[in-house]
């Protein structure tokens, strides 16, 4: 903790004898002697903006355009904190998510973190001792609105520090012209939907089940067709990780045989198409089917596709399990602002501040008090579906220090397992392999 830090922690305690916290917490008696107090007032001085605490976030960006980046959204947050906060600054820096990650990653490596940010990952640096837990930041009403599940997935051994920030779920999306043009249903199974496939391409249409298991988001892509094939990256009982498990081999032999290999993902191989590629596809007309989340509604509908979207098949009906995805925001405790940086993140999680976002990015809210105006509210209605499906989800393991090392490997493998020649009993093994050696190092 640097000198400067001292001296606004003292000062802000100042008269602050023994009341009760903001988190229930009885607040420290700063006890000096004479001649300390002298030092500290001679070094810190009372005038000339010493209060002045400026709290660095650094931010992912949500935006698919300038119009809309999230700087202009913090920006806006920011400036209506700061008025009501003197003495307050948010200096808010925003990357894309191709950077975000590594930016913050070399900022803690240069012994520089940010107060705060805003990213895909928490659980490295909570191992690492450098986060506060979240009990010690934010008030009990704040803790006690976010949804459940996603609290539960910020914990690392029984300790919150990853406190969600946005959220979504998957759901599949279809062509309605393209289905009614073949006179088909949405399916509800895998073998109806390797049938409606084989239809969109008796059709002609270029992409009948877009399939991305590119390194852009194959890791999600993949956990989603686990699920829905009863399986998954962890055995939920165990609490350990289970990819080459009976159930993912057969679902990865299913898509390997009975779509890819019968020509129904497209022209492109399934390990070389990017998620975002395939949103584009979907967007211009050219897919019959894929997984998506809310923002490719809009993406969609301002290509005047006409769409519907249903739960995931399964291999034997809807997938009662669907995936969910989580964005994380962190505090680390380098710079030592903890009171600062917990009446800030109530701020942001204030009700109106989370419906803003939410609506904004065509994200699901993290907090019940919003997820319950969504619900209700019709200019959300377009967004109940993933709603609905939230409280059925289930995110990735990212509580797990060795997630990160599993994900790369999926982006990096998971495509050969369709491709020819490929083994996905053999491919799933090795990333089984890796995720033992990572959690092994944890």
């Amino acid at each position: 903790m640097g000198v400067g830090q001292v001296c606004v922690q003292r000062r802000r305690r100042t008269g602050d004898t023994g009341r009760t916290g903001r988190n229930g917490r009885t607040g420290t008696i700063a006890v000096v002697t004479a001649l300390g107090l002298t030092a500290v007032l001679g070094g810190c001085g009372l005038t000339g903006g010493s209060d002045e605490v400026t709290l660095k976030l650094v931010a992912a960006d949500y935006g698919d355009s300038a119009a809309n980046g999230s700087q202009k959204y913090w920006d806006k947050l920011a400036k209506a904190y700061e008025a009501e906060h003197p003495g307050v600054s948010i200096d808010v820096t925003v990357y894309s998510w191709n950077d975000v990650d590594a930016k913050v990653k070399a900022m803690v490596a240069a012994g520089d973190a940010p107060d705060l940010a805003q990213i895909g990952a928490y659980a490295d640096y909570a191992a690492k001792d450098l986060l506060y837990e979240v009990d010690e930041l934010l008030s009990i009403p704040v803790q006690a609105d976010f949804v459940s599940q996603l609290a539960d997935a910020g914990q690392v051994n029984g300790v919150q520090y990853g406190i969600p920030f946005a959220s979504s779920t998957r759901l599949l999306f279809y062509n309605k012209t393209l289905f009614e043009k073949a006179g088909l249903t949405p399916p509800t199974t895998w073998k109806e939907l390797a049938a409606d496939a084989e239809a969109l391409k008796a059709e002609g249409v270029k992409y009948p089940y877009a399939l991305p298991l590119g390194p852009e988001e194959a890791q999600a892509e993949t956990m989603q067709w686990l699920l829905s094939g009863g399986g998954g990256y962890t055995d939920t009982n165990l609490g350990t990780y289970s990819i080459d498990s009976t159930e993912n081999v057969a679902t990865f032999d299913w898509l390997k045989n009975d779509l890819v290999g019968k020509g129904l993902t497209g022209p492109v191989a399934p390990g070389e198409l990017n998620r975002a590629d395939a949103f584009s596809a979907f967007a211009a007309g050219d897919v019959g089917m894929l997984n998506g989340h809310p923002s490719l509604m809009h993406m969609a509908e301002r290509k005047g596709v006409k769409f519907g979207m249903v739960p995931m098949p399964g291999a034997e009906g809807p997938t009662k399990i669907s995936m969910g995805v989580a964005d994380w925001m962190m505090a680390f405790k380098q710079n030592g602002h903890a009171e600062q940086v917990g009446e800030f993140l109530d701020f942001v999680y204030d009700k109106d501040n989370v419906l803003d976002f939410s609506r904004e990015y065509d994200l699901l809210p993290v907090t019940n008090s919003a997820s319950r105006v969504m619900t209700a509210a019709k200019q959300d209605a377009d967004l109940k579906p993933f709603l609905q499906e939230l409280p059925l989800s289930e995110l990735y393991p990212v509580g797990r220090t060795s997630w990160a090392a599993v994900s790369a490997d999926v982006k990096r493998r998971i495509g050969g397992t369709v491709a020819s020649g490929g083994s996905p009993a053999a491919i799933l093994g090795q990333l089984q392999s890796t995720a033992t050696r990572a959690e092994s190092a944890e």
